[in-house]
């Protein structure tokens, strides 16, 4: 007996010293904020049971879910809270304190809530920090991480952070940037082909051999300096498999669990689909992407909280510019309105443009805010991507000529811009990190990249441009995403070649990049350009023209895609060129004279004129 108890006394024992407080998530927050109401979520051991209090913060519930080793605490922030590190105290059930967990609470930015966000004015410059300059060797290895740096491997890490990113701001600035989007930063602890960061496996940490947070919110600060703005890539899909909730879910529901593995059906319509059957939708939104990506389930309460407060956390701590959301349509559709909601009821200036990957803008309309929609569906996404346009401008420039031009796929594609609600907020593009290079995808034809460039700068909507667009990186013979994302040359001390310089450049590398920074500081300085009004003609042998207006600034664009020059009667234009009789072209600096009522255009040539 005596044995007994003593075995009960030391498991007892035991089992009161596994009670353990880890972190808490967010591990900050901020007076003065709309959602002034935050639910942290603390990790630890055998801790589903205790209770918080505070002296300083109003602790509403404390809540566990089905594992024993996270407690869901609500509490309120008082607007007078005193900024500085706030205490949580634990308790068991027998009242006893267990331990302490901080919280800082900090002061907001001056006007925060009112934010600029990104327009299209801007010209964002997307970049994969793993691949794009390595500015700290030091962080190439990080003791106790899964993945080592391999450079050789086009799917290794190969060593870019942000170091190299900040070390390269003035080149931003000189090329015409004025907004970074990097691939995800955040901690990807994954044993392979971590480098793309969309396997993230902390939200609320920076990965290690990228930097750290502050680096982060440093690389941010000085970017704003320069007028450059930076917009994070977030994925609220999925995580990576080697995610500390893998080995223990908070909660059996935390992500969507299948009795084997299933991969997603990426059937995208089925979402709108009125016919469709309820598996081939599950299968769609619950299903995987892909063994190691963990499918998350938006509709428990918890983690939807948790991740929208993630982002907000993001948004006031580094002082993003704006978010890119990974896999638009995937999550839960309640949860995407939840979810943009909380943070434009934070910043209503706020920006976001979500990625729905498919050719058909009927379905990438549906999400996009003040869109039409006939199921009573309350979108509040401010951006899409234009990935139909995409595809018309790199197959318009390929296409032979039948009955009708080529360039009509340009024409059509826009023409269906009336199912948006802000024509002006759809991202173009003409490459991204996920598909070939604009140069591959026109068979590295000089010409018609140049052409390319020129439409995409002169064209309606956010423009976002892939790094290397600017000296013609490409991938000859293969779709591979590790050759896709090369290394930008550069950004490696020893690199024969040096983006940066110029030096080892090919003479056509110098002239791509003096055209993409002509163009773009083009499109920077210029409200029509980037702001006004699309008044577009139906291309008539393989020449597209095109008006953007703003008030008394009118820019006409003439895209002869025709291999011998042109002679152009202008008779046709007469409501875009609204009397005028002359112009100016803005990349030479001529004058044009409009009154002989024609104008020359070159072979491939694309003019761009200033007329009044």
């Amino acid at each position: 007996m005596k044995l007994k108890l003593t075995l009960l006394s030391v498991l007892i024992s035991v089992g009161l010293s596994a009670q353990k407080l880890e972190k808490i998530e967010p591990p900050t927050w901020w007076k003065g904020m709309n959602m002034d109401t935050v639910e942290f979520m603390v990790y630890g051991s055998d801790i589903h049971e205790l209770e918080a209090s505070s002296k300083t913060l109003n602790v509403i519930r404390s809540m566990a879910l089905e594992s024993p080793n996270y407690l869901f605490v609500t509490a309120h922030i008082p607007s007078d809270a005193v900024v500085g590190q706030h205490k949580l105290t634990f308790r068991n059930t027998k009242g006893k304190k267990v331990g302490t967990l901080l919280v800082g609470i900090e002061e907001r930015r001056a006007k925060s809530a009112e934010r600029k966000s990104f327009t299209s004015a801007d010209n964002i410059y997307l970049l994969m920090p793993d691949r794009f300059s390595n500015g700290n060797p030091a962080n190439d290895k990080v003791k106790g991480m899964l993945e080592e740096p391999n450079r050789e491997f086009k799917g290794g890490r190969h060593g870019g952070d942000l170091a190299g990113i900040e070390n390269h701001l003035d080149y931003f600035k000189e090329l015409g940037i004025t907004a970074l989007w990097l691939n995800p930063a955040l901690e990807n602890d994954m044993p392979d082909y971590s480098y793309h960061g969309y396997a993230m496996t902390d939200l609320y940490n920076v990965d290690a051999r990228y930097g750290t947070n502050e680096d982060y919110k440093r690389l941010s600060a000085k970017a704003k300096e320069l007028g450059i703005g930076l917009i994070m890539d977030q994925v609220a899909n999925h995580i990576g498999s080697y995610h500390r909730w893998m080995n223990d879910l908070p909660s059996n529901d935390w992500v969507n669990q299948w009795e084997e593995f299933t991969e997603t059906n990426h059937m995208k319509v089925s979402r709108f689909d009125p016919h469709a059957a309820e598996i081939d939708q599950k299968v769609f939104h619950d299903g995987w992407f892909v063994q190691t990506m963990p499918d998350l389930n938006q509709r428990q309460p918890q983690l939807a909280r948790y991740l929208i407060q993630n982002s907000i956390w993001w948004i006031e701590y580094a002082d993003l510019y704006g978010i890119r959301m990974d896999t638009w349509p995937y999550p839960d559709k309640q949860f995407l309105a939840d979810w943009t909601k909380g943070i434009l009821d934070e910043y209503p200036n706020f920006n976001i443009v979500g990625e729905e990957w498919v050719s058909d803008p009927s379905l990438i309309s549906y999400w996009q805010s003040d869109a039409t929609r006939g199921d009573g569906y309350e979108s509040y996404l401010p951006s899409v991507m234009d990935f139909p346009l995409h595809t018309a401008v790199t197959e318009g420039l390929k296409g032979e000529t039948g009955w009708r031009s080529s360039m009509t796929k340009v024409y059509e594609s826009l023409a269906n811009d009336y199912m948006y609600g802000d024509v002006n907020n759809i991202m173009i593009f003409p490459d991204n990190h996920d598909m070939s290079r604009i140069y591959t995808q026109l068979d590295e034809d000089f010409d018609l990249w140049k052409m390319a460039m020129s439409i995409y700068f002169t064209m309606r909507g956010t423009l976002q441009v892939f790094y290397g667009t600017e000296i013609l990186m490409t991938n000859p013979g293969t779709n591979d995403h590790g050759i896709i994302r090369t290394d930008f040359p550069g950004g490696w001390e020893g690199d024969p070649v040096n983006a940066f310089t110029g030096e080892g450049l090919t003479p056509q590398q110098l002239e791509a990049q003096n055209w993409f920074k002509t163009l773009a500081n083009l499109r920077k300085n210029s409200c029509a350009l980037n702001s006004g009004e699309l008044l577009h003609y139906i291309p008539q042998g393989e020449i597209y023209v095109y008006f953007r207006t703003f008030e008394s600034e009118n820019i006409m664009v003439v895209a002869n895609r025709n291999k011998e020059g042109k002679t152009l009667d202008l008779a046709r234009f007469s409501q875009g060129l609204n009397g005028a009789n002359s112009g100016e072209n803005l990349i030479t600096e001529e004058k044009v004279d409009l009154s002989s009522g024609t104008i020359e255009v070159g072979p491939m040539e694309t003019l761009i004129l200033w007329v009044k």
